[in-house]
């Protein structure tokens, strides 16, 4: 779903452990069937868990907070630490439980979570709260905020939407502000929580909406595709990125290898869950599950493949961890300019990423 700086909802998530027997049990079977190779099978076997154990120790623990349950918006993560890739990059991840009484900008300052998944307009917010953190990895290359309005509604263009009601998410008020001001739209803002019900029975004539959370399911309510308008914010110039990597600078100038191996270890499991998807979104169930969270397969699916696309665009190999001075630059001065921040940030002081290895370029 989407950013909660202090509050749209709970939203949160744990880790768990995973472990198998499945090598004891063909240890076992190979042992009774192999004679004397098989003992030495077993023994680098014993050899090989005893390496694990010693590499374990050498894990250097680290904390991400996301902003929202467990779900596939974040199934990279989670498959990163189910598949064991952030321990090959050196890293005992732990995903925090988010609370959404307590502004990210809190934790960050108070240095309780190593690593925060943003959004660019949150991220400036943070900034602007003397939370001096850096963007070093920007995941997502194209924002998937749109608004939704139904046909039947006769909004059909930017400009129908004057004088209407819109239902926007509390404490999300910013971008929709901002594209309304941008073309002088007068719309009577309603604010919501996180559920479609008041769009759906028609309180209000507009609402938005993440293409990979709740457009989908405004279409699984019974609307179809084809009786809906979509007006995705970056279309009209204003790009809102989600899914920024951010730590303090302080994180940076001390560890800037733990940064280098989160961001490595971060693409790597993005790129084994959008080449696994069912599997993924079987992992990301069974952590929305360990904390009672409602889940749909379905829903993940769609969400997790919308990620694919906003992740790695069909013009590109693979997910480009580059923030565009452009976009960068045209959200700053829309958020000065509206006054949600009082200061700017030069962007080669705020976007400082980390030096990848060839193959993660």
């Amino acid at each position: 779903m989407l950013p909660c700086p202090s509050g749209k909802g709970v939203r949160r998530s744990g880790q768990l452990l995973f472990t198998s027997g499945l090598i004891i049990i063909l240890s076992g079977i190979l042992f009774s069937s192999c004679g004397k190779k098989s003992e030495s099978n077993t023994g680098e076997a014993v050899k090989s868990a005893e390496q694990k154990s010693v590499d374990q120790g050498n894990l250097k623990t680290v904390r991400l907070l996301p902003y929202w349950i467990p779900t596939a918006q974040f199934g990279g993560y989670y498959v990163g630490i189910e598949k064991g890739i952030f321990r090959k990059h050196g890293i005992n991840l732990e995903i925090l439980p988010f609370d959404s009484n307590i502004p990210n900008d809190q934790l960050i300052r108070e240095k309780k979570t190593d690593f925060a998944l943003l959004w660019l307009v949150n991220a400036l917010e943070v900034l602007d709260k003397n939370a001096d953190i850096v963007n070093i990895a920007q995941f997502s290359s194209r924002s998937s905020l749109m608004l939704v309005t139904k046909k039947s509604s006769g909004i059909a263009r930017l400009e129908d939407m004057e004088g209407k009601r819109a239902g926007i998410w509390i404490g999300f008020e910013r971008q929709p502000q901002a594209l309304f001001n941008k073309y002088h739209l007068h719309v009577n803002i309603i604010p919501i929580g996180s559920t479609n019900n008041l769009f759906l029975r028609g309180g209000v004539d507009i609402t938005n909406a993440n293409w990979f959370d709740e457009y989908h399911s405004i279409i699984n309510s019974g609307l179809n595709e084809d009786e809906l308008n979509k007006f995705f914010f970056a279309d009209y110039g204003l790009n809102f990125l989600e899914d920024g990597i951010y730590c303090l600078r302080s994180t940076l100038d001390q560890d800037p290898g733990i940064c280098r191996a989160f961001v490595e270890a971060a693409i790597e499991s993005w790129e084994y869950a959008f080449a696994h998807q069912e599997e993924a979104v079987g992992i990301v169930i069974k952590y929305a599950k360990s904390l009672n969270q409602p889940v749909n397969r379905s829903h993940q699916e769609w969400m997790l493949k919308a990620y694919k696309a906003l992740y790695i665009p069909d013009s590109t190999k693979g997910i480009n961890t580059l923030l565009r001075p452009d976009d960068f630059e045209t959200i700053q001065n829309l958020m000065v300019d509206n006054g949600f921040i009082q200061r700017r940030t030069p962007y080669n002081q705020f976007y400082i990423p980390v030096k990848l290895k060839p193959e993660n370029r």
